[in-house]
């Protein structure tokens, strides 16, 4: 099969090379991807900082060409979205059926493979706030790949949603979606406190929007688009003033596996219907993988990139 390798003499850190196919275990089934989408994180640190000869990916989409041998899963020829640490840059991979579900039939396979890490990333996290029906709830990096799925899904949830932004220009976009506020980012020490936060900024943004956080309240770090780190002054975790019990939760996706594959079914249903816009902002062949990642670290991308591989 071909493959995009990490490859550090190469521009990009990025080669599309002939490489073996992979060898299912019983658990795992092999899928012909169709598309892939690609991350920041994936960008910043897998690929810069990966082993050579690897395949990353986290993200796809296709079609199982062999079932699990272990008899879990879905049957050869079922459409699928899919996750997993790496493998996904591919022609082929093989695939934990619990780290899959199943998309509709006839569905843009693209959308689809845009929806894991984002998509599941956003729900998880929203979960971990508990019930959000006609509570506020703050999105930061609301543009991103992850934000807008979060405020998308927060607002489906009955949330009066806060989307902040380092661009408040995208406004429009993001009330289409469902934001009932929209706020800078550097904005956050003065709006209303928020029942729950889901952070996908980290540094001095993650330490106003704790301070925003309502008694009771719950802060989710979902990612570091800022790399930069924390530094609470002295009195921001104090519990007087009407600031009691509130908490802060770090997340990490691959380490909340149980259960995904039926997210991932519904999400890919939800969009498969129309009800939840994957915001794929770039598409194209996937040997153009090193300019959407490129696209991705200059944040001239807002929402989802999203790579096919033809057929």
């Amino acid at each position: 099969m071909r493959a995009l390798t990490i490859d550090h003499s190469a521009p990009g850190h990025l080669s599309l090379r002939e490489t073996p196919d992979p060898a299912p275990t019983p658990h795992q089934a092999l899928v012909r991807i169709h598309s892939f989408s690609v991350n920041h994180g994936e960008a910043a640190f897998v690929v810069p900082n990966g082993e050579e000869g690897t395949i990353p990916g986290w993200d796809a989409a296709g079609v199982v060409v062999r079932a699990a041998t272990d008899g879990t899963g879905p049957a050869a020829g079922t459409p699928v979205v899919t996750l997993g640490p790496a493998g996904a840059w591919a022609e082929l991979r093989a695939v934990e059926t619990e780290l899959m579900g199943t998309a509709p039939e006839g569905a843009d396979l693209g959308a689809a493979g845009a929806l894991p890490v984002a998509a599941g990333s956003a729900l998880r996290a929203l979960r971990r706030l508990g019930p959000i029906l006609g509570r506020r709830v703050l999105v930061t990096g609301a543009s991103g790949g992850v934000g807008r799925f979060a405020v998308q899904l927060a607002a489906r949830g009955g949330a009066h949603v806060v989307a902040a932004t380092s661009d408040t220009a995208k406004g429009e976009a993001l009330t289409r979606l469902g934001a009932h506020e929209v706020v800078a980012g550097d904005a956050l020490t003065v709006i209303e406190p928020v029942h729950g936060v889901i952070d996908v900024v980290g540094g001095p943004q993650l330490v106003d929007a704790y301070r925003a956080l309502a008694p009771h309240g719950t802060l989710v770090a979902v990612g570091h688009s800022s790399g930069v780190g924390e530094e609470f002054p002295f009195g921001a975790l104090f519990g007087d003033g009407g600031r009691h019990d509130r908490s802060l939760t770090t997340f990490f996706l691959l380490d909340d596996a149980d259960g995904l594959g039926a997210d991932l079914e519904w999400l890919a249903s939800l969009v498969g219907r129309g009800e939840l816009d994957p915001q794929i902002t770039f598409r194209d062949d996937w040997t153009r993988t090193p300019d959407a990642l490129a696209a991705l670290l200059a944040r001239e991308i807002t929402g989802k990139a999203v790579l096919d591989i033809p057929r």
